[in-house]
């Protein structure tokens, strides 16, 4: 900023005080004209007045010239401001209040960002190896086996299409906007939407799929409620070398059982962490620790409930709470 530029500013800014000055000076003058007071005695008060103004403009001028030097300063180092040395207003501190609020929550921002960034990241290169699993069991079907076995290779394209399902689910739950269309639904007919996805699994590894009936009607989002069923029914068939998987309701509550390896007691208080996969997701060498994850926050967001209870060698319960809690449709 040149000299011109400032003073003209600094001008700008005292505006009023100036203007107040010019009012004192005009009444001043025209009092010793008025009672025809002597002009020795005029100009020797002019004089000291000029000389008091002419002070008070230098002082004052150096103080916004310094300030201004300091604020142009913060201007260019807005996320890490020095702290201004000159003596600042009432209103200046409220203002550099408000600045102060917005850097911590800039930061607080910057934080989260990098956080979730990190938790993306790690997730798609977890994702990323995964999904090379599926796609490498189908390439050597296709190239060492002339005529490959069918229900294998819709195994492994079940596997991808979960995993594609998942990291869309995973996305959508990192994002401030929400999709959930809250309709009364057939719980039915849900169950067997998600049975019918998951068909491949129970022909493959040959078990028994039993489904009493649960005649319920629940407020509820279709789509996400499927969502969260077939991840449960994944990991039953996951989990499960022989057996049956049991779907049925009782009270307000649907139940999923299986006669799988069951989990370990230490290991049921974090199977709804992120990213906790327990003694059995390190021996598949497959899990990802989220699927439970995904259901327990989609559940809450659905103002359900989700419970798990199991044994190991003994199977796993999982039920599901869908009644309402608190949740309100507009």
């Amino acid at each position: 900023m040149t000299l011109y530029t400032l003073i003209k500013q600094y001008l700008s800014d005292r505006k009023l005080p100036i203007l107040l000055i010019l009012c004192i000076i005009i009444i001043y003058c025209s009092t010793y004209f008025i009672y025809d007071i002597p002009l020795q005695a005029i100009l020797y008060a002019t004089y000291l007045v000029i000389l008091l103004l002419l002070f008070l403009f230098c002082f004052d001028f150096y103080t916004y010239y310094q300030k201004q030097k300091e604020l142009s300063l913060m201007q260019n180092n807005i996320l890490f401001p020095p702290t201004l040395s000159h003596r600042i207003h009432t209103q200046d501190e409220v203002y550099l209040k408000i600045i102060q609020e917005i850097q911590k929550l800039y930061h607080e921002n910057v934080t989260i960002h990098n956080q979730q960034f990190k938790n993306l990241e790690d997730y798609f290169t977890l994702w990323v190896h995964q999904i090379k699993l599926p796609i490498s069991a189908i390439k050597l079907l296709l190239e060492t086996e002339k005529i490959p076995d069918k229900h294998l290779l819709k195994s492994e394209l079940l596997r991808i299409n979960q995993y594609s399902d998942m990291v869309l689910a995973y996305l959508r739950m990192q994002s401030s906007d929400t999709d959930y269309v809250f309709a009364m639904c057939d719980i039915d007919s849900l169950i067997r939407q998600a049975i019918r996805k998951c068909s491949i699994g129970f022909i493959y590894k040959k078990i028994k799929i039993q489904f009493d009936e649960t005649h319920m009607r629940v407020l509820t989002d279709e789509k996400w409620l499927v969502f969260v069923l077939e991840q449960l029914l994944s990991n039953a068939i996951k989990y499960t070398n022989q057996g049956s998987i049991h779907i049925y309701s009782k009270d307000t509550c649907l139940y999923i059982e299986d006669t799988g390896v069951g989990i370990d007691p230490c290991d049921l208080p974090r199977v709804f962490d992120k990213g906790f996969t327990g003694y059995n997701g390190r021996s598949d060498k497959k899990a990802s620790g989220l699927g439970l994850y995904l259901c327990k926050n989609i559940m809450n967001n659905l103002s359900h409930g989700i419970a798990l209870e199991s044994s190991l060698n003994k199977g796993t319960k999982v039920i599901l709470y869908l009644e309402r809690k608190n949740l309100r449709v507009e």
